[in-house]
């Protein structure tokens, strides 16, 4: 009972205040016929506990012109959030008088007919009074909460506050009262209008029972993350980690001045003396092995890949080894792909390996791109290095390497590895990446799992909201059904709006229409806030 009221004051305090006071009018307005049926249903329930009472049997003869109240019974039931009594889930009729000889029965149903005639100032002023002068009647546990909902009708901050007040003395002091169901309804549509008019108080409280009512937005599956680009190294690499007495960057070192200057002097008789910087090992060499790598890879020479891949093998410093490999990428020829494949099929380093496959990546040529591939394929490679051959033939838009991946996800038993493909596919877009993407959503023997990462990533990448839409009505899980109205959410089309709209109001799963009244009280389209307005005046 409070989870949907609880709902109605999340959905609608999300929208602006023109919405709200509109919504106030339809409730205020809703038909009489309502408070007809409910009255009456009141009155027969009382009638077999305390017999024919000829005042009240009058009453019941508009009954005769309703041919079936079965035809009502959707709204005493959640099974319908777009029918009225979903949202009004408190009596707003008291019942007729039960006991005679009680001495707060002629005030009872004083305050009775006042509240049946609308005359709400009046009821509430004769209810407080009953509870006043009678505190032992049988009616006064009740009085307690008609006093609150005639208050809660003349509106009015004042007004629910006093009703809030009287609902928490009511449920203190009489928790088995008749009412007391009923108040729990009127408690939450009170909290709800206090936090559209800035109660603190009733806001925060809204937002702890909302979240315990389930009414919390759906969680969208983590982004997986890709792997971090390798940044540039700067030329001479990293400051620090040079031996005491050894010059500690290129700026104190007067070896990598001289460098630099025979560079412009004579660029061609600058490698043989760079060769033979890169081959020493002594501790004071650190720095201007840094920066003769890059010196290296700037000019283009026959032997330029092999001094490259020869320090990416054998220097002892770390980073000098993954500049080299950063710099056989920007070199780029067939030779530096073949340097970076040879050190992809033997280096031991895992993070040389994932230099190589960075740099690979970097390379545009058919040959680097099937070496991604088929690093990609190896099932003896060490899984996060085969990840990230996954993630970056992802980021090369093409033809092949998407179809490389469609098929690639077959033949892979690691979940890790398959959420990759799924996640490389949906960065390259395209209509048969989505197309693979839906077909996988809606894929029984899937695990479940990647099906609604599928579908997250469908979305995402901007998959036809036509065929979104048709997929809800085409599947039958729940869960698939949920990640669909999440990701109709985050589209902007028009269409997705209208998706949202029709499981809130036509879904027969009463959870699911919940999600969408939530994400539609989230949206700023103005047909989300009429639809609200429509689920409630239905």
């Amino acid at each position: 009972m409070v989870t949907l009221a609880c709902l109605l004051a999340v959905t609608v305090s999300t929208q602006d205040p023109a919405a709200a006071a509109a919504l106030a009018r339809a409730q205020r307005g809703l038909p009489a016929l309502t408070a007809q049926v409910q009255a009456a249903a009141a009155q027969l329930a009382r009638l077999d506990a305390i017999g024919a009472q000829s005042a009240d049997l009058a009453a019941l003869a508009q009954l005769a012109s309703l041919s079936d109240l079965s035809s009502l019974s959707g709204l005493t039931t959640l099974a319908d959030l777009s029918s009225l009594s979903t949202l009004e889930t408190f009596s707003d009729a008291p019942p007729a008088a039960w006991t005679d000889d009680d001495p707060g029965d002629s005030l009872y149903r004083a305050a009775r007919r006042l509240l049946n005639r609308g005359r709400y100032a009046e009821a509430a002023d004769a209810f407080r009074e009953l509870i006043r002068r009678f505190p032992r009647s049988d009616y006064t546990p009740d009085a307690y909460y008609w006093q609150a909902f005639a208050l809660y009708k003349t509106g009015g901050a004042d007004g629910y506050r006093t009703a809030r007040s009287l609902l928490e003395t009511q449920k203190s002091r009489y928790p088995r009262a008749a009412t007391s169901g009923d108040a729990e309804g009127l408690y939450a549509r009170i909290q709800g209008e206090l936090a559209r008019q800035g109660d603190d108080d009733a806001a925060q409280w809204v937002r702890v029972h909302a979240a315990s009512a389930g009414l919390t937005p759906p969680t969208p599956p983590t982004p997986p993350t890709p792997p971090m680009s390798p940044t540039p190294p700067s030329v001479g690499g990293r400051r620090g980690g040079t031996q005491a007495g050894c010059p500690a960057d290129d700026d104190d070192d007067p070896r990598v001045a001289a460098l630099n200057a025979l560079l412009q002097m004579d660029a061609e008789a600058a490698v043989p003396i760079l060769k033979q910087v890169l081959a020493r090992r002594d501790p004071c060499s650190l720095v201007l092995r840094r920066k003769a790598v890059f010196i290296i890879s700037q000019q283009r020479t026959s032997e330029t890949e092999d001094i490259l891949l020869a320090s990416a093998r054998t220097d002892p410093d770390t980073e000098v080894r993954e500049q080299a490999v950063f710099w056989l990428s920007q070199v780029g020829s067939e030779r530096a792909v073949t340097a970076l494949d040879s050190i992809l099929q033997s280096a031991s380093d895992p993070e040389i390996q994932k230099k190589a496959l960075f740099a690979l990546s970097q390379i545009s040529g058919a040959r680097a791109g099937q070496i991604l591939r088929d690093y990609a394929e190896r099932s003896d490679a060490p899984e996060d290095s085969r990840e990230q051959a996954i993630f970056w033939l992802g980021q090369q838009n093409s033809a092949e390497n998407a179809a490389f991946l469609r098929g690639l996800y077959a033949h892979m038993t690691s979940d890790d590895l398959r959420e990759k493909v799924i996640f490389s596919l949906s960065q390259m877009g395209g209509a048969d990446n989505a197309r693979w993407l839906l077909d996988l959503a809606q894929n029984d023997r899937e695990p479940l799992e990647m099906r609604k990462k599928a579908l997250f990533w469908a979305g995402q990448t901007g998959a036809s909201i036509t065929d979104l839409a048709a997929l809800y009505d085409h599947t039958s899980n729940d869960e698939i059904k949920e990640q669909l109205i999440f990701v109709y959410s985050q589209r902007n089309e028009p269409a997705a709006v209208e998706k949202l709209i029709d499981i809130a109001k036509r879904d027969a799963n009463p959870d699911l229409r919940k999600k969408a009244v939530f994400w539609l009280g989230q949206s700023h389209d103005p047909r989300a806030r009429q639809a609200l307005l429509d689920i409630i005046n239905q």
